[in-house]
């Protein structure tokens, strides 16, 4: 470490930009990734409930393809570039809105513990969807289950990105074809279906508030995708189909298949869980293949838990904290914690939308591009998320009226919202630090 960066903290003097003869093009990183997010079951497991409940299926295919364009714009698109741009992850690019220091705890251990949420997210329904596929449950199986897709999955993490790609790349052919057997199935119900309670407005904003809350982390770990890749066009084009697509594909699928499964009588329930037992015979090894395709966004949380935790505390071995935070994700898997899926979405959405928020109002002073880490804590930033939260959590705070905080239409566009203009309001007078001079020099020198 030299004098000039002995100010610094070790994870921001020690970074190192990816080498531009390392990036891959999008179809091999981002598209395959991301589009393994939105296949997914717990995206859409719950989707039909709360959106084709109050609103038609047009309106809630509507509100899918808006939400895909929402994610694109508002999410990734930024840390996309900024990673493309200077060849750093998040964790780098961040300490120009929240400071070097301030980088630490936002969005550095924040985005780490969060994904210990998501793993276990996974571990839990992945397990579950082969408990259904045995019909044999036992609660030893279950814990056995959770703790060998967790461990081994999260080796694959530690591995690196392109081990993760790699996975993508073959099994997110199983969910869309599952998906595709489903809908195909319940087709003849579509055209049969009534909302029981018209409540098209409400529908359309459930289908916002599920989509982007679900995908705010992963929007901002654009960042770590954007450094593997080569050019602006590498980044619009994985997020165009690996986002967008991926958002109306899977979630439209998935709204269609309960839409048909309601409408010709098969039953009641609104639960994604229940189109696919319609299939007959196969549903129980359709639950087995939707288990299967839960390794690619096992792979993709542990991976960004991985470079969270191995980027904030550089001095512990990658795969020791790695596996300490995974064993975090078996226990809230194995006792049922991580069954919560909507009220875990909103968190994420509270969490991630002022970051993003705030990032894209820095992007924009910067003149799109990245400013330099700020020395010490950023206060801008900081109180920025502070607000934005307030704004996206599920019930009011303490002293806040209820009126100015609420949890739908939908909270997590306005954590967004509050996030990007408290920003933009702190850094014109003057709360914006400046920035370390040496650190943004040597970032151009390695990367030119």
């Amino acid at each position: 470490m030299d004098s000039t960066n002995s100010d610094l903290p070790q994870y921001l003097s020690r970074a190192v930009p990816a080498p531009l003869d390392s990036r891959v093009p999008w179809y091999k990183s981002t598209f395959p990734t991301y589009a393994g997010i939105f296949l997914w079951i717990g995206f859409y497991l719950r989707l039909a409930g709360p959106t084709l409940g109050s609103a038609n299926v047009g309106v809630c295919l509507a509100g899918l393809l808006i939400a895909g364009l929402l994610c694109f714009g508002l999410y990734y698109y930024v840390p996309a570039m900024l990673g493309m741009q200077t060849g750093q992850p998040l964790y780098i690019v961040a300490t120009s809105t929240f400071g070097a220091r301030g980088g630490y705890l936002i969005p550095g251990l924040l985005m780490g513990f969060l994904q210990i949420g998501w793993v276990a997210v996974n571990a839990f329904i992945s397990a579950t969807f082969i408990m259904n596929g045995l019909g044999k449950p036992t609660r030893s199986l279950f814990i056995l289950i959770v703790v060998l897709w967790v461990y081994s999955l999260g080796w694959i993490a530690v591995l690196g990105i392109h081990y993760v790609a790699r996975v993508a790349k073959f099994l997110n052919w199983v969910p869309l074809a599952m998906i595709l057997i489903v809908a195909w199935a319940n087709r003849s119900g579509i055209a049969h279906y009534t909302v029981p309670q018209r409540h098209h407005v409400m529908g359309f904003l459930n289908v916002l508030t599920i989509v982007i809350g679900f995908f705010a982390t992963a929007g901002a770990a654009g960042a770590d995708f954007g450094m593997h890749n080569r050019n602006r066009r590498d980044i619009v084009l994985g997020g165009a189909f690996g986002i967008v697509g991926g958002v109306v594909i899977a979630g439209g699928l998935a709204i269609l298949a309960v839409a048909g499964y309601i409408g010709r009588g098969a039953g009641s329930s609104y639960d994604y869980s229940a189109a696919i037992t319609s299939v007959g015979a196969l549903g129980p090894v359709m639950f087995f293949l939707f288990a299967a395709a839960c390794l690619v966004p096992t792979c993709f949380s542990s991976f960004i838990a991985s470079n969270s935790f191995n980027t904030m505390l550089p001095r512990i071995p990658r795969s020791v904290s790695t596996f300490a935070a995974l064993t975090v994700s078996v226990i809230l898997a194995s006792t049922g914690v991580a069954n919560n899926l909507v009220g875990f979405f909103t968190i994420v959405g509270a969490s991630f939308g002022p970051i993003c928020g705030a990032m894209m109002a820095d992007y924009f002073l910067a003149g799109r591009k990245w400013r330099g880490p700020q020395p010490g804590v950023n206060w801008a930033g900081y109180i920025a998320w502070l607000l934005g939260f307030a704004a996206g959590i599920p019930d009011h705070l303490p002293g806040i009226p209820a009126a100015w905080v609420k949890a739908d239409n939908p909270a997590v566009l306005y954590s967004f919202a509050v996030g990007f203009f408290a920003y933009l309001i702190l850094a014109r007078l003057g709360m914006r630090r400046p920035l370390v001079e040496n650190v943004v020099a040597r970032e151009k020198s390695q990367l030119a």
